[in-house]
């Protein structure tokens, strides 16, 4: 294989794998812009990830099964919610409860209603009229399939409510500050509320295109962590859309480059170039956290009166 087909496939392949840290990412940014930490996320895919498979596998339907995980991460971030918004809880630890809890029940459910690794037929590659005609270009970034390009569209749009509508004006003075917030009138707990639901729902989107668009397969604990990397790259984006997209590309190139690494028989220990992507999470986060500055009200709860 030469060296430009393998750089062709290392970017088709980054381009794809970005599509999980995307959604999850730019759903954990509408949270923590809202206030509210959520280290959950892990957890919320991991259920979003077995019911859209399930679903999708007995069904048949695709689009039935990405509305289950919609639904189930939906619940999960309004389990969420009440948690954080009306018990106050702790963020980082009722967090890291969510996460267990996702992953526990996910390997229940999977042992309980599938008992072994089955596939389904996911998405399928969808050709953009001319662009996909572009050569190289064409082939890496409009012959996806449509969860893809989905997730790459989530970010202007993320973009433009956080920083152009009035709704992301009230998330981001409720994640400033939510005292003079509630004193103009913001409901504090409505629009926190409403992000971690919507960060609930982007997890499970985000679960469902690992199980149904990207691997087509659900296995236990699938997600090997990949929702505690997307809030780092939050943190890494400094929680503006734009950048946690060039944290995800990134991240995804990074662990495209192991797997071809793989492919191709590197005489590197495959133990290291796993350990590739959760490097360069530590290293990054070492590099750049210290320099941006987060919501001030960001893992503080809010109680009228306080």
């Amino acid at each position: 294989m030469t060296p430009d087909l393998v750089i062709i496939g290392i970017l088709t392949s980054g381009i794809r794998l970005a599509t999980p840290y995307l959604y999850a990412a730019i759903g954990e940014t509408f949270g923590q812009r809202s206030g509210v930490l959520n280290l959950g996320v892990d957890g919320q895919m991991l259920v979003g990830a077995f019911a859209a498979f399930y679903v999708a596998f007995t069904t048949g339907n695709l689009g039935l099964g990405l509305l289950a995980a919609i639904v189930v991460g939906a619940l999960m971030g309004l389990a969420m919610a009440f948690v954080t918004v009306n018990l106050q809880a702790e963020q980082g630890i009722s967090g890291i409860g969510f996460y267990l809890f996702g992953l526990g029940m996910s390997e229940l459910l999977f042992k309980m209603l599938l008992g072994t690794v089955e596939t389904v037929k996911g998405f399928p590659p969808l050709h953009i009229p001319f662009l996909g005609d572009i050569p190289i270009i064409g082939g890496i970034f409009f012959q996806q399939n449509i969860m893809v390009y989905g997730a790459f569209l989530l970010v202007p749009v993320a973009w433009f409510i956080l920083n152009k509508t009035t709704l992301g004006l009230k998330i981001r003075s409720v994640g400033e500050n939510p005292e003079a917030a509630d004193s103009l009138g913001v409901s504090v707990a409505r629009v926190r509320y409403f992000t971690i639901i919507l960060g609930g729902i982007l997890s499970g989107v985000a679960g469902a295109s690992l199980s149904i668009a990207l691997l087509n397969v659900f296995q236990q604990n699938m997600t090997s962590g990949l929702g505690f990397i997307a809030v780092a790259l939050v943190y890494f984006g400094a929680w503006r859309p734009w950048g946690v997209l060039a944290g995800a590309l990134l991240f995804s190139m990074v662990n495209s480059l192991q797997l071809w690494m793989q492919v191709l028989n590197i005489p590197i220990p495959t133990e290291l170039a796993v350990m590739l992507p959760y490097v360069l999470t530590i290293i990054v986060l070492v590099l750049t956290v210290s320099r941006a500055r987060p919501p001030s009200a960001l893992t503080k709860p809010f109680g009228r009166g306080d």
